[in-house]
């Protein structure tokens, strides 16, 4: 049985940082490609990063230069470092690998950014 379960979010002022992790059982961590993907109130989910199997990460170009995905193979756990974050950046936090499973989504982690 597949498990992503999300942590790290919270509430933080425009211009604070943040740390998501992602913890993932029941699928070849260490071969999988990853991605973090969020949601915003009245908006589709969107793809914010992915990192290969390898540690290459692309980026959307939203977050470029802000957020920073990493992976711990020997943990199974896949990071999201965001700085620099804008009240825009507002929404569930969710990882997933990538392309993303239907059945693979977990609960999430909200992020709120204050103005």
């Amino acid at each position: 049985q597949v498990q992503l379960v999300e942590s790290g979010g919270g509430l933080v002022q425009a211009g604070g940082s943040l740390r998501l992790s992602c913890a993932a059982s029941g699928i070849f961590f260490s071969i999988a490609a990853m991605g973090w993907y969020r949601q915003a109130p009245g908006k589709q989910r969107e793809l914010v990063a992915t990192i290969t199997p390898g540690g290459t990460a692309n980026y959307a170009d939203s977050v470029k230069g802000r957020f920073t995905i990493s992976r711990d193979n020997a943990k199974n756990t896949v990071y999201l470092q965001m700085n620099s974050l804008k009240p825009e950046d507002t929404a569930v936090y969710y990882c997933n690998t990538q392309p993303f499973r239907n059945n693979y989504w977990g609960q999430g982690t909200q992020v709120t950014v204050s103005s």
